[in-house]
């Protein structure tokens, strides 16, 4: 697959000047591995990891960011009207809280996890680290400063929380801290221009919170979209602008009469379902403009704001990949872009064996990266910067943003280009023979890591670990049926890969949460029904069936402790079969599905949809006394092909369609991308010893499924992605699947006493991913390859979708 490097081609002759032309724009185009893709506008800066908030001076001579990712976190201090970094300054722990104060003397930012605000001097244009202010004990004392504001004249610094879902109040000079309980978890506060009141986005609960300051006591709270967070004031006070992620959208609010006059809608089309992430805004210094950050669509939404209630669309500008940031000054506008510019290659990912004895690298010694390359911490952030855009150059930004996008309004309830009879219907409504979807997830692998071995295929033969003899039954699932060679998650972990593999979408919260507890800095798993500000708006693919008129049930999925997560799964679960427990082998829960299935069967009450949870290939390591890598890869691998045979010899098979995925491929290395990962079609209607290289992801495989259902798409990847109909057949072929026998001894355990197994004691595998993923994927390569192996590295390039298909036969 071609690399593609980014060119921001820029011309300028004088300020006012500025202009870049379509061809210039999409001559460096990026296409992601979501199936969008990136123009970004203008020139830009490098930032850290996962920038998720800027901060500008009173003078507007500097501005901060706070780098929240799972890697290094850190805070970088800019020169405004030079565009350069002055200072880089680690962070032990941070999130999204930053704040000049009015002297520009101090730079306030949240510790994250760590339960604190840290106060920086800044001294000769660089940050001094020089107090901090305690909100209570570190993690796992569950507290998690978030936004934050400053009074200075009083002396009080207010910090909002997410994890206990507060408001406190520091007195400066004396370190006392005041805690106000809150209905939910916040994003962020900001106080009136008066310092009367302070407003408050409760992400958790969909509202304005308003604080009165002299009091010191709530007042009253205003009803918003879901899950608000940026805030934005005029420089009066008198309209507060609240960006609502889950809903496309910002309200607009009269502060006097605490009442929403309008809602703007930030989507690039109108009643898009949720997927543009509003999540940041600026106003224009006359404050005619306002400028939203959409964050899934990679730009932002431009609107005249000037006869307030009356507001209009003005156009797009494109960004990077996930803006999460704005900020105006004079007439140039600065865009944090969260995840940078592009997917990129990442040689030098996990080796405790030294720089000196890995693979060759193209870039020479000059280019060796000074930090591991883990998935979780690859995106490195920009800092994007341009000029506002008159009328002329908005229209080019506005077009180079809707061919940026695969999503469009039409394509939600009909898709174009599927062949007719194809058992894959192209509308919402049409009829399907298959009646029966059964949707498997399994967690944690790439392509290479098991069908790199597969000759038909796209793969890499040495970075194989659990080839055909761990894995014959998902060989001979991909070899008898469907080969996908080039299939991504949308997901990079699990916390995110499970709402993405049951809702085709990760709200703002999961995004900006999940680094910091990969990164080992404490928080909430809040994936999978755990947290409901996490949820996406409508719910997952059972709510959509359930309003439907769908039958479904889960095993596993969603279901922790045998009961379910989430309300719509309520007596929609198997309440014998069990979730998350790697001591659990998945040839025992397929018997557990038998058993529920067999009696469903008997009374002809098999679900329409049904989830399936075999997660065992995730290992547990070289963990003493737990089962060894090949067997629980072996284990997985002969639940999925006893699975398939089981359902292939039903009288079900002729009308079902089985559809297997890894929820994230965070666990190893693929010469392709880091995203690609193995996914898998069975069933009567399912082409037989066919190889698609089509460009597939997850919202692809849900899409499918959904169409196959009569449910309409659950946001705009879901609807803007390629339906798998090419892997499908008109003509049934009924022949049932016989399961391949055991090569791997799946009840082996691990005995042997090394560095390996002693850093697999330290892992916590209680839960999904509560371990450092990129030393879980050296512990793994270790124990397959032998503790002198050396360690490749998954890899990350930008895409080339194929948007053409030669099929076999033709």
């Amino acid at each position: 697959m071609k690399k593609s490097v980014l060119l921001l081609a820029l011309g300028l002759s004088c300020y006012g000047g500025f202009s870049q032309t379509l061809e210039q724009l999409e001559s460096g185009r990026v296409h992601l591995p979501n199936g969008w893709n990136l123009t970004p506008a203008g020139t830009s800066l490098p930032l850290g990891d996962l920038p998720l908030n800027l901060a500008l001076s009173p003078s507007k001579k500097y501005m901060a960011v706070t780098n929240n990712g799972q890697s290094v976190q850190s805070l970088q201090l800019i020169d405004v009207k030079n565009e350069s970094i002055l200072d880089n300054v680690v962070i032990p722990k941070s999130w999204l809280g930053l704040k000049f104060s009015s002297d520009e003397k101090f730079l306030y930012a949240s510790g994250g996890n760590d339960n604190r605000v840290l106060k920086y001097a800044l001294n000769n244009k660089k940050l001094q680290l020089v107090d901090s202010f305690a909100l209570g004990p570190k993690w796992p004392v569950k507290i998690s400063p978030s936004g934050l504001d400053i009074d200075d004249k009083r002396e009080l610094l207010y910090i909002t929380t997410k994890e206990n879902h507060s408001l406190y109040i520091v007195e400066l000079a004396t370190k006392k801290v005041q805690q106000v309980q809150l209905e939910a978890e916040a994003y962020t506060c900001l106080l009136s221009p008066d310092k009367k009141e302070l407003y408050i986005s409760c992400w958790g609960c969909d509202k304005v919170l308003v604080f009165d300051t002299d009091k010191r006591q709530l007042t009253a709270e205003i009803a918003v979209g879901d899950n608000p967070n940026d805030l934005c004031l005029t420089r009066k006070g008198q309209y507060l602008y609240v960006a609502n992620a889950n809903d496309n959208s910002v309200s607009v609010i009269t502060v006097r009469d605490r009442k929403v006059i309008e809602t703007l809608n930030a989507a690039l089309y109108p009643a898009a379902p949720n997927g543009s992430t509003s999540n940041a805004l600026a106003l224009s210094a006359d404050e005619k403009t306002l400028y939203i950050a959409n964050a899934d669509n990679n730009c932002l939404a431009v609107f005249n704001v000037s006869d307030h209630g009356h507001s209009q669309s003005k156009g797009f500008i494109p960004t990077g990949w996930y803006p999460t940031a704005i900020k105006v000054v004079d007439k140039k506008l600065f865009v944090a872009n969260g995840k940078g510019f592009s997917s990129m290659a990442n040689p030098y990912g996990p080796n405790p064996v030294g720089k000196k004895q890995q693979v060759n690298y193209q870039g020479g010694d000059a280019a060796r990266p000074k930090e591991v390359q883990y998935i979780g911490g690859l995106f490195k952030g920009t800092l994007s910067i341009l000029p506002e855009p008159d009328e002329k150059q908005l229209a080019i930004f506005s077009q180079a943003v809707y061919h940026n996008t695969p999503y469009h309004k039409e394509g939600e309830l009909a898709v174009t280009g599927i062949e007719e009879g194809n058992p894959i219907p192209h509308k919402i409504g049409q009829a399907s023979p298959i009646k029966h979807v059964f949707y498997i997830i399994k967690e944690n692998r790439t392509y290479d890591q098991v069908l790199g071995d597969m000759p038909q295929g796209n793969g890499d033969t040495s970075l194989v670990l659990f080839g055909r003899h761990v894995t014959p039954n998902l060989h001979a699932i991909a070899g008898e049926f469907v080969l996908l060679d080039n299939f991504y998650c949308d997901g990079e972990v699990s916390a995110d890969g499970h709402n993405w593999s049951m809702g085709a979408y990760a709200t703002d919260y999961l995004e900006k949460n999940w680094p910091t507890s990969y990164g080992g800095r404490g928080g909430t798993y809040p994936a999978e029904g755990n947290m409901t500000v996490a949820n996406n708006k409508g719910g997952f693919i059972w709510d959509h069936c359930q309003r439907a008129g769908i039958s479904y049930r889960s095993y596993g999925e969603f279901a922790d402790n045998y009961k379910p997560n989430i309300p719509v799964l309520k007596n929609h679960i198997c309440p014998f079969y069990t979730g998350w427990d790697l001591g659990v082998q998945d040839t025992v829960r397929f018997g557990q599905w038998r058993r529920d299935f067999d009696s469903l069967l008997a009374a002809g009450a098999v679900p329409q949809f049904n989830t399936v949870r075999f997660g065992n290939d995730h290992t547990e390591g070289l963990k003493k006394g737990k089962h060894t890598p090949y067997a629980h890869v072996a284990d997985n691998d002969l639940a999925v092909g006893m699975f398939i045979e089981y359902l292939s010899k039903s009288p079900l098979w002729k009308e079902s369609a089985v559809f297997i995925i890894e929820d994230d491929a965070q666990n190893g290395p693929d010469h392709v991308d880091a995203h690609r990962t193995t996914a898998y079609v069975a069933g009567g209607f399912v082409k037989r010893g066919y190889v698609d290289h089509t460009m597939y992801s997850t919202s692809s495989m849900l899409r499918t499924m959904e169409l196959i259902l009569g449910i309409p798409p659950m946001s705009q990847y879901d609807a803007a992605a390629t339906p798998m109909w090419r892997s499908f057949s008109a003509t049934p072929d009924l022949s049932p699947f016989v399961a391949r026998p055991l090569e791997v001894d799946i009840t082996e355990r691990n005995e042997v006493v090394n560095a390996w197994q002693r850093k697999s004691e330290t892992f916590d595998f209680s839960q999904e991913d509560k371990i450092p993923d990129e030393a879980f994927t050296e512990v793994i390569w270790k124990a397959v390859k032998g503790a002198n192996a050396i360690v490749p590295a998954p890899k990350r390039a930008a895409f080339v979708k194929v948007t053409k298909q030669k099929d076999d036969d033709d």
